[in-house]
């Protein structure tokens, strides 16, 4: 599968875009949590790189090590609970895409973005559904605001360790409803995407 995607990528590069960079976004569907994105530049393919979802846990932390080593560049930035509250969550993924890849410490020639939706975002992009499955540099990108995201809602359960968010990353899993009904939400807590939640009596 990485030589395929490698593969892809190269074939975009022949177009003349010869520094390519990769988004994607970690975190669009929890109830708690900031939403994570990363933006990689690849020099060289990195063996195993795919879908993050498609990975262990252990294999994800492992490729996120070759990545930071390897990329020509690399870059993760988040947007809060709070900028998810006020832009919807959409609104807040491409802001926290914008964000990545302005980190960047070189200026792509083309940006893939990972999805049907890229608003206001510097310089040429194109848009690709199931990017972490087609281009070896989003599935890069994949990885890394996975794993990320990930490390925060690990910091977030020593915060808040009633709530298991070291287990369920703050999806809506039968645990974490457990817990909202007998504890409320947290400050972490996405007040939108409980609405339904309450609305429901408290049951998905």
């Amino acid at each position: 599968m990485s030589d395929a995607l490698w593969a892809f990528d190269e074939a975009v590069r022949a177009e003349g875009h010869r520094v390519l960079c990769g988004v994607d976004e970690a975190g669009r569907g929890p109830l708690a949590g900031p939403v994570m994105a990363a933006a990689v530049v690849l020099s060289a393919p990195i063996e195993g790189v795919r879908d993050s979802k498609t990975l262990s846990p252990r294999r994800r932390e492992a490729l996120f090590a070759r990545i930071v080593c390897e990329a020509l560049c690399w870059a993760v930035a988040e947007a809060s609970v709070a900028e998810i509250e006020t832009y919807n969550i959409l609104g807040a993924s491409q802001l926290a895409m914008r964000r990545a890849l302005s980190a960047l410490s070189a200026r792509p020639d083309l940006t893939l973005v990972d999805g049907n939706v890229a608003r206001d975002f510097p310089g040429p992009v194109r848009c690709l559904v199931g990017g972490d499955n087609k281009s070896a540099c989003v599935a890069a990108a994949s990885i890394l605001a996975k794993v990320t995201r990930d490390r925060r809602m690990d910091e977030l359960a020593r915060l808040y360790p009633a709530y298991g968010f070291e287990r369920h990353r703050g999806y809506p899993t039968k645990l974490h409803y457990e817990a909202l009904r007998a504890m409320g939400p947290t400050p972490v807590h996405r007040t939108r995407f409980l609405r339904r939640f309450w609305a429901g009596g408290g049951v998905r």
